[in-house]
């Protein structure tokens, strides 16, 4: 039985060649994105979950009364080890801050991110070198590994595991090394490195002024989150009540922030890349959707063509679960064909979507889900797709359609008009998105930062291990002389950090306020080469010897933050220093769109500041190859300890990275509207064409009667019309709710615009117009002596 219902399906398939190739092209398009998108949500929500400790793993993050953070003092993971038997292990993690020059003769590697744990962290993120894990010998004693990729780098010929003496900086520094094996890199973690560093101990001698560790704790099976998290709180608040004033420490907590939700939704951060997510896996299955309606619809559309054999079948005996098992049957063949095509279709946009997202996803993958995903979906679209269309072909009866009085019933009008009214609503949604995300973009693109990128250089190759002592003006006033004496550099400075990307945070205290702050230690001329407009006051200038000692320019936001009306001449007292402020800059966007400019303090002299490794040049625009090619080939007179290893970027290429993720969202509702629309047009293009079937003999009659071509063209237009503006109406709210919630997370963006709600609808009365008339063409230009000659 099932073979001849194969053949029956097939030869019915191949009958109506142009509907399959469309049900199975349209569903073969939604499936591609819908694997696309099902391989994305695998990846992100997979991070760390190799480690076999995933669910008993927890951060311990420390909340301020203005932000919370994961950056904690290291004495803390003692007496939490010491005090919670609950607690399995303790780790502590500490990222590295700058860039490391690793140098093997000839060979010169860059890393980006050298981690440095503890034995007991490395043992709780499952951190494994090639070679085993090995305990360090003593309080001293670190074994550094690198990734493979960088071992093939530093030694290309390189086979086996052994320890290398590897030189740091640059060739004259004269700073060596032992690498002591290789470690795979981690890339799909929340603890990215291409290096670890292990040391037995981490944090011997730091006190709970310096928040610079992270801490990992392994609970162990049963614990109590809850009531541990609260303890651990009381703990923290208590040891700094051994140091601090009781005011201090008012508004500070500690909490546990499971692994699990360190990548999507961290406690000390944003959930914005789970929203993203959330709403990408919402588009895949939508997309879907609409192809499973489109495709019922155009399988009902084609009813008429099957009901005589219906009603044969059925007077020959067939029951009607031998009918339903036919079709679902020829559903599942054209469903099936349709994933085949879906995976060469995904197969050849994923190196597209890896690009676009920064990814490196695989279909064929062993340890990929999606080989028992794909399955699993086969049967839900076949079921989806084919029930309805299998249960309305099934039911009909064999007296009325074979006297040719055939009709669906109004139930099955009135679910048609419904999933493609529904078809529609999703296309006019994503088309007000992407047209709203569109705006805001160019927004982000056009406004005024309060500073310039443009020009401006950053130098990247200064490491920590080139520098003497902590870069003030005595170090970097030698390297910016011979820098401004290259034709066409204008201005050169260094600070701690660079705008796009985190400052600095610290409790300053002015006017009787204490609050943390942003901090950032500058330079001369730092203002001057970002072109910061100045509010009162002056920039910092070597004309005055204190500027390099207690004098502090702050922005805006810090003067409202502290309530100072006249701060010029007021003392701002942070880090023990108290720091006269000489001027107030205008707020400038820092920290791109999404966060409100935060108060931030600049200094030349910060005892606990990061070191000033961050070099900017402002180059002549006409001069700027010229300018850079002269300083790379002067940079070993420069600057001799690190010169043979000049790097540069360009700032506002830097800065564009903010919005890098609107870029990315813009390129997914881009393709979610295209297909939503292509899939729609499908849908409208079948229903259209069952409705003209059903309306021949009405469209003969009409013309007979002296209707003309074009009242033919608006009476099959209208109903169509009339569902496409139910659609917008149905839609606009949902779509301004939306649009509206995501425009909420820019602490800067545009106000909610009236253009894309007039954009879709004109777009899609427009299409359905156009395909409806095609469609309807036909039917016009047919002779109605065809169609009457059997009445």
């Amino acid at each position: 039985m099932f073979k001849l219902n194969l053949k029956i399906a097939l030869r019915n398939l191949w009958k109506n060649k142009g509907i399959t190739a469309i049900n199975v092209g349209g569903l073969a398009v939604a499936l591609a994105a819908f694997i696309l998108v099902t391989l994305y949500a695998n990846y992100e929500t997979s991070f760390d979950k190799k480690n076999p400790n995933y669910d008993q793993i927890y951060l311990v993050g420390i909340s301020y009364p203005e932000f919370k953070t994961n950056y904690v003092a290291a004495p803390l993971a003692k007496v939490i080890k010491q005090n919670f038997p609950e607690v399995e292990a303790v780790g502590l993690i500490k990222e590295s801050s700058f860039e490391l020059t690793i140098k093997n003769g000839k060979n010169t590697l860059f890393t980006r991110k050298i981690l440095a744990v503890d034995y007991s962290a490395a043992k709780i993120l499952n951190i494994q070198p090639n070679g085993g894990l090995v305990k360090p010998n003593g309080d001293v004693e670190r074994l550094t590994y690198l990734s493979n990729e960088s071992i093939k780098t530093l030694f290309p010929s390189k086979k086996d595991d052994k320890p290398e003496m590897v030189g740091f900086g640059a060739s004259n520094s004269g700073i060596t090394g032992t690498i002591a094996g290789s470690i795979k890199s981690n890339l799909h973690s929340n603890f990215v490195f291409d290096g670890v560093s292990i040391a037995n101990e981490l944090g011997n001698g730091d006190n709970y002024d310096m928040n610079d560790y992270t801490i990992c704790l392994q609970l162990k099976p049963r614990t109590d989150v809850v009531s541990l998290e609260q303890s651990i709180a009381n703990l923290y608040k208590a040891e700094l009540l051994k140091s601090k004033k009781i005011d201090e420490v008012k508004g500070i907590s500690a909490f546990l922030d499971p692994l699990s939700n360190l990548h999507l939704r961290p406690k000390a951060g944003n959930d914005t890349p789970y929203k993203i997510l959330i709403a990408f896996s919402v588009l895949g299955v939508l997309i879907l959707v609409i192809a499973c309606i489109n495709f019922t619809n155009l399988s009902i559309a084609q009813a008429t063509k099957r009901a005589k054999e219906v009603g044969v079948k059925k007077v020959m005996g067939a029951f009607r679960l031998q009918l339903t098992t036919q079709f679902l049957v020829e559903i599942f063949i054209q469903c099936f064909a349709a994933i085949i095509l879906a995976l060469i279709l995904a197969e050849l946009f994923l190196p597209s979507f890896n690009n676009l997202f920064q990814v490196q996803l695989a279909i064929w993958d062993l340890e990929n889900k999606l080989f028992w995903q794909l399955p699993l979906i086969l049967c839900i679209i076949t079921l989806i797709a084919g029930i309805y269309p299998a249960v309305v072909l099934s039911g009909f009866k064999p007296a009325l359609v074979l006297k040719g009085n055939f009709s669906t019933s109004k139930r099955s009008y009135w679910l048609r008009n419904g999933l493609l009214v529904f078809q529609f609503s999703m296309a006019v949604v994503f088309i007000i998105s992407l047209v709203t995300i569109n705006s805001q973009l160019k927004y982000m693109q056009s406004q005024d930062l309060g500073f310039k990128a443009g020009q401006v250089v950053y130098i990247k190759n200064l490491t920590l291990f080139n520098i003497p002592a902590k870069m003030g003006s005595v170090n970097f006033e030698p390297l910016r002389e011979k820098m401004l004496k290259i034709p066409g550099i204008q201005l050169a400075t260094v600070a701690t950090y660079i705008p796009g990307g985190t400052n600095g945070i610290n409790s300053y205290s002015a006017n009787g306020i204490k609050t943390n702050i942003d901090f950032v230690n500058v330079e001369f001329d730092y203002f001057e080469t970002l072109n910061v407009k100045l509010k009162e006051g002056r920039f910092f200038s070597n004309k005055f010897k204190a500027d390099t000692v207690n004098s502090a320019v702050i922005n805006e936001t810090a003067a409202a933050k502290y309530g100072l009306k006249n701060p010029i001449g007021q003392t701002i007292t942070g880090s023990g220093v108290p720091y006269k402020i000489v001027g107030v800059i205008k707020d400038f966007k820092s920290q791109g769109f999404e966060n409100e400019v935060q108060p931030t303090i600049y200094t030349i002299n910060d005892p606990h500041g990061d070191y000033k490794t961050q070099i900017m040049v402002k180059i002549e625009q006409n001069r700027m190859a010229e300018a850079l090619a002269a300083l790379k080939s002067q940079w070993p007179k420069i600057n001799p300890q690190d010169g043979e290893d000049f790097r540069y970027e360009f700032l506002d290429e830097l800065y564009g990275k903010f919005f890098k993720k609107q870029e990315q969202l813009q390129s997914v509702f881009f393709a979610a509207a295209v297909l939503t629309i292509l899939i729609a047009m499908l849908g409208l293009f079948a229903f259209a064409k069952y409705i003209t079937n059903g309306r021949i003999k009405e469209i003969a009659v009409r013309k007979i009667l002296g209707a003309n071509d074009l009242q033919i063209f608006k009476l099959i237009n209208t109903s169509f019309f009339v569902m496409v503006m139910i659609a917008n109406l149905i839609s606009w709210p949902l779509a301004y709710i939306l649009t509206k919630k995501w425009l909420e997370t820019f602490a800067y963006r545009i106000e909610m615009p009236v253009l894309p709600f007039v954009f879709s609808a004109i777009i899609t009365i427009s299409l359905t117009i156009i395909t409806v008339s095609i469609q309807a063409r036909n039917a016009v230009k047919a002779n109605p002596v065809d169609a009457l000659k059997y009445e």
